[in-house]
């Protein structure tokens, strides 16, 4: 595991406004990690934020972080969380990135470049020059002026970006027109005021594409929040809640006054608001915009149930036990978001060649245009051949080809139960060789039944020992410990209260009944796995054989007090998942080998792993040991073996860490999909091929997005230094790249589970 840090950070989440191209990203990340105190500092141009993490004692508060970042000459503001502002259509459509401005700048430029499709037909006609200039002007200077204003800011902090290319390209176009016009007045055929306004509605057509494919990758998260209705029924607290009671008296609150304990009522057909448990009434739940499970989930009192999902056909009153940011929901939208504004580990290559892209443009851009005037003796020709090395290397598509897969990769994946909040799980997830299953909760249901009772002595009856044991586990969330207090509950026995109660990982739980026939005793309930030492394991061991050897777990329950001895072996059965042999089947089929982890007896386990078409188990082990079994197999036989682990309980954490890629199931507990790159919204097996499946088919849309944007660079700028790409052509060709990387980053939204 990583080691833990001690001291607390603050982490500061900004939208920052005005950034262009990948050079951008890299000056705002550059100004940003210079400020001491910050520990960390990652900008995403597909979000259009940054993530900022800063020492407690830094000094420094989330205003300071905002006017540096202005100060490099973009815009900053504090992020809301979870939200993603509706903005009018007006200013959608005159905004910086607009259709309104596209279009404006087309209808002017029209007049300019419509005459050069006439030619081939035998017509020479154009307008003259100060037509020309009238309709050129205006889409220099008032469409363009964006770039001009990012270009100096940009120039003035040492540090060129795509704007900055943008005008200097375009300038020199117009600036040439101008000298043509003065001297030379009637010539015609050599303004270029068509190639300088084409090139801005170019680029300006690019960012307004690049806008709308923003917008489709930001569909997952907008989806979920939809999922949010905006008020809720809240019942008064002084009104008995019963079936034959007029559940007609609530208040219609908001939902950001609703808090834990209040009572909810949910119609049919509404969403539930808050996470909580059923009070009153049983239903028909739909939670497939959560979890991916697209059958409804029948749902009774007692039962949890999840804010944003889909109540169906009954009356609910549930009790709220998580509002706001500690709902599920909340925290399945701030992991989609972490994940779409972290960056994958080949974005720092592409980083690195952002950082000298934009100066290599300019002296290429330089020797260009000083080549072509020693050789063809033409200044103008010299100059276009420049501008349209500059324009065409705007690195707008290699700023946009790693980030726009991840959003379109992860918010797809969200959509059926998959969250994905490591970018780096999406390089290591299509090298996998291995995927290590944990036994309990994850291939089996993870509802064990106590089967029965075998005493050693026959001193204490069953009852007795049941009581003491069901006693030691009050309060736990173990699945053995719900066995025997769901065991004790239908016998009708209270369970004996313990003193001195204390949990013991990755062995069991200890404690004395302060009740009973053993009461004052020190015991302990343990797996017979921490038992091998013990002078009384060979006993216990061919007791517990025809348990294992019909696939049961045990645990014993051990009298600590001298001399130590067992008291009584508790077997349980635990029905395997019916789709947990289809999981291991589907992962035969991607050619990976699938393992399984588990405490119980040999026999045991290999019965469990024969049943469902597992190969190899590892048994008997202990929980701290798992993590161990792990660094064997991504070593095995001297080679580097890609290792996944799949797990749903705190023992399993730090496997999880340890693994490659760790996939936890969110039917176990926070510390494991905490620990875990990537959290199964329910608890199927199947997922984790399709898991894998959708992290290696993001990898690829990132390597295809990478290949064309360096490929598109590297052929496209000795095709316009030669003269083969006139500067008209460079602009639309620049718009088509950023275009095209989008475009092929959202073919990801057509990906489907095979189940």
């Amino acid at each position: 595991m990583k080691p833990q840090i001690d001291t607390k950070s603050e982490l500061f989440t900004l939208d920052i406004g005005g950034m262009t191209c990948a050079s951008c990203v890299g000056r705002v990340e550059k100004a940003l990690d210079k400020i001491p105190g910050v520990e960390a500092a990652s900008v995403n141009l597909a979000t259009e934020q940054a993530k900022i993490r800063l020492k407690t004692d830094s000094g420094l508060n989330a205003d300071d972080l905002i006017a540096i970042v202005q100060k490099t000459g973009y815009e900053a503001k504090i992020s809301s969380p979870h939200q993603i502002s509706e903005i009018a259509a007006s200013k959608l459509f005159w905004g910086t990135d607009g259709l309104g401005r596209v279009l404006l700048g087309f209808a002017l430029s029209a007049p300019l470049f419509l005459p050069m499709f006439l030619m081939p037909f035998g017509i020479h006609w154009a307008l003259s020059p100060k037509w020309q200039l009238l309709l050129a002007t205006p889409v220099q200077f008032f469409l363009g002026w964006r770039f001009y204003k990012a270009g100096f800011k940009s120039l003035m902090s040492g540090v060129g970006n795509m704007d900055l290319l943008v005008a200097l390209g375009t300038s020199a176009a117009y600036g040439l027109s101008i000298y043509q016009m003065i001297t030379s007045p009637h010539a015609n055929h050599e303004l270029y005021f068509e190639g300088s306004a084409v090139i801005i509605c170019m680029v300006l057509l690019g960012k307004w594409l690049e806008a709308r494919a923003k917008q489709q990758t930001s569909e997952a998260i907008r989806a979920l929040q939809k999922l949010w209705p905006e008020h809720a029924k809240v019942i008064e607290r002084d009104i008995a809640i019963t079936e034959s009671s007029a559940l007609d008296q609530f208040h219609d609150l908001p939902l950001d006054q609703v808090f834990p304990k209040d009572r909810i009522l949910v119609l049919p057909g509404e969403r539930i608001p808050v996470d909580g448990i059923i009070l009153l009434g049983n239903s028909h739940i739909d939670e497939s915009l959560l979890t991916g499970e697209s059958d409804p989930v029948k749902k009774r009192i007692g039962e949890k149930v999840i804010g944003g999902s889909l109540n169906g056909e009954g009356v609910l009153v549930i009790e709220a036990q998580a509002v706001g940011v500690e709902s599920v929901l909340s925290k399945i939208i701030s992991l989609v978001e972490d994940a779409q504004t972290q960056k994958a580990p080949i974005q720092k290559l592409v980083d690195q060649v952002s950082a000298i892209f934009v100066p290599s443009v300019i002296v290429i851009a330089i020797i260009t245009g000083l080549a072509n005037w020693f050789y063809l003796d033409s200044a103008s020709i010299a100059i276009l051949r420049a501008v349209s090395v500059l324009v065409i290397a705007c690195p707008c598509a290699l700023g946009l080809a790693t980030p726009a897969a991840i959003m379109a990769g992860t918010g797809v994946a969200a959509r059926f139960g998959i969250l994905i909040k490591d970018p780096q799980v999406l390089e290591l997830a299509h090298r996998l060789n291995v995927v290590a299953f944990d036994k309990t909760g994850t291939l089996t249901i993870g509802k064990p039944r106590l089967l029965k009772v075998i005493s050693f002595s026959g001193t204490f009856s069953e009852s007795d020992i049941l009581v003491t044991a069901a006693g030691l586990q009050l309060g736990s969330e173990h699945p053995l410990a719900k066995a025997l207090l769901d065991a004790a509950k239908q016998n009708d026995l209270t369970p004996i209260t313990p003193t001195d109660s204390k949990a013991l990982p990755g062995i069991g739980i200890s404690g004395k009944p302060n009740a009973g026939p053993l009461a004052g005793q020190s015991l302990t309930l343990q797996s017979i796995a921490s038992l091998e030492s013990n002078c009384h394991y060979a006993e216990i061991l061919s007791k517990t054989q025809a348990c294992f050897e019909a696939g049961q777990t045990v645990s014993i329950l051990m009298n600590n007090e001298v001399p130590i001895s067992p008291i009584a072996i508790f077997s349980f059965g635990d029905e395997l998942k019916e789709n947990a042999q289809e999981a291991i089947t589907s992962l035969r089929h991607l050619n990976i080998r699938a393992v399984m982890l588990s405490g119980d007896n040999v026999a045991a386990a290999n019965r469990v792993a024969r049943n469902i078409g597992i190969e190899e188990a590892f048994a008997q082990i202990m929980p701290s040991d798992k993590a161990e079994i792990i660094r064997k197999l991504q070593s095995k036989d001297g080679h580097r073996q890609f290792v996944a682990m799949v797990g749903d309980g705190v023992n399993d954490a730090p496997a999880l860490a340890t693994a490659d890629v760790g996939m936890a199931m969110s039917t176990g507990t926070d510390v494991a999909m905490q620990a875990a790159g990537i959290t199964l919204m329910r608890g199927d097996p199947t997922l984790v091929a399709n898991a894998i499946d959708i992290s290696k088919r993001t990898w690829q849309k990132i390597q295809q997005n990478l290949f064309w944007a360096f490929i598109f660079n590297a052929t496209g700028i000795p095709l316009a230094a030669l003269g083969y790409l006139s500067p008209m052509l460079a602009g639309s060709a620049m718009a088509l790249s950023s275009f095209c990387v989008l475009s092929n980053a959202l073919l990801l939204k057509r990906w489907r589970p095979t189940r």
